[in-house]
């Protein structure tokens, strides 16, 4: 079991812990299938759930009074027609929610996911009062629907990541 690795200095502090055990040939085996299994699917997984999310919420856009999302966009695009821009919102963001869970089109879907973005953090400047409770810490469920975006922003990043053949790797 020691073999596996050079010297021990290149073992992590969690696994010098874990090879102690009676057990760490089992769990490390165990390990390694998980992270080899996540590595396989968990791209794609991201990708269809970051579509899903996507569809979802555009298609929420097209049906009055249901997207919660709607007063927000409506007092933060207030230049546009409300009834021109929400439908044109929507498809948007279906087009990149089908975009993403069928994985077609791939830069074409990040980049309109990366254009649609900015939009959505400018309520924090046009709107603040609908995002903070008590600035800059005290967010309202708007401003954490803004925030959340953080984590699409990133997982988008990733996924931009494989569009020219990029892959996660279980082993360094």
């Amino acid at each position: 079991m020691e073999n596996r690795l050079a010297t021990p200095r290149h073992l992590t502090l969690e696994d010098r812990l874990l090879y102690k055990l009676p057990f760490a040939a089992r769990i490390d085996r165990l390990d390694q299938r998980v992270t080899a299994w996540m590595a396989r699917y968990g791209l794609t997984m991201m990708r269809v759930a970051l579509g899903i999310v996507f569809f979802w919420f555009g298609a929420l856009k097209l049906v009055p009074g249901l997207s919660p999302a709607e007063d927000l966009v409506r007092n933060t695009i207030f230049f546009i027609d409300p009834n021109l821009f929400q439908p044109i919102l929507a498809l948007w963001e279906m087009a990149i929610g089908l975009g993403l869970i069928t994985g077609l089109f791939m830069r074409v879907t990040l980049l309109l996911l990366f254009l649609q973005m900015p939009g959505t953090a400018l309520p924090i400047f046009i709107t603040p009062d609908a995002v903070f409770t008590v600035f800059p810490f005290g967010l309202t469920i708007e401003g954490q629907y803004i925030v959340k975006n953080l984590a699409l922003i990133t997982a988008a990043i990733v996924l931009g990541s494989t569009v020219r053949g990029g892959r996660i790797v279980t082993q360094p």
